[in-house]
């Protein structure tokens, strides 16, 4: 069943759109602050498609990504009263009573870990602005922490280029239909 590669053709289109750099840009602040979903969605297939622009894309991500974490920062310092009632409700509370623990042990290396690993880094910006967490060392640590990750993903993409293009258009059905089966695993495995 081929689900996978029409989204997969989709996501090239889009990629490739004028516009693309735009939207990649407010969707790296607004995850960063408020949004679910990673602007790797949308910096991978931009440098798949556009390897000699990857750096490019790589730097325009971490820098809107920075800024909507400054902005994560300043909801957690001045209106964190406001959205408490809906972050208890939501699937984050877990995530941000454990970014508060990481702060009190660790403070600017959870914001590095939150930064460059899949852990939702708008968690620790509010959770960073609730504790009041020095603002230099928070954008330090947020520039390292999402710059490493994001130079990562456009570097791999553009270093694979339209041979990666090709095998992923080829083999997508087949990776997505696997990534499905591994979240159920988890799933599963996580309920057990």
């Amino acid at each position: 069943m081929k689900i996978f590669s029409p989204l997969y053709e989709r996501a090239m289109r889009w990629s490739r759109h004028p516009r693309a750099p735009w939207f990649l840009g407010g969707l790296s602040f607004a995850e960063s602050s408020f949004f679910p979903i990673p602007p790797d969605v949308m910096l991978a297939p931009m440098s798949l498609a556009n390897p000699r622009r990857a750096w490019w894309f790589a730097l325009l991500t971490t820098l809107t990504s920075v800024a909507g974490g400054l902005f994560g920062y300043l909801i957690g310092y001045f209106a964190f009263d406001l959205i408490e009632g809906w972050l208890r409700a939501s699937r984050y509370w877990g995530a941000y009573e454990q970014a508060v623990a990481w702060f009190e042990a660790w403070g600017f290396w959870a914001i590095f870990v939150a930064g460059f690993s899949p852990i939702p880094y708008k968690v620790f910006t509010i959770a960073a602005g609730v504790a009041q967490m020095a603002l230099l060392p928070f954008t330090l640590a947020s520039f390292i922490g999402r710059g490493a990750r994001f130079f990562l993903v456009a570097g791999l993409m553009a270093w694979g280029g339209p041979r990666m293009e090709a095998v992923l258009q080829k083999y997508v059905d087949r990776l997505g239909w696997a990534t499905v089966a591994a979240v159920v695993v988890g799933v599963l495995i996580y309920r057990v």
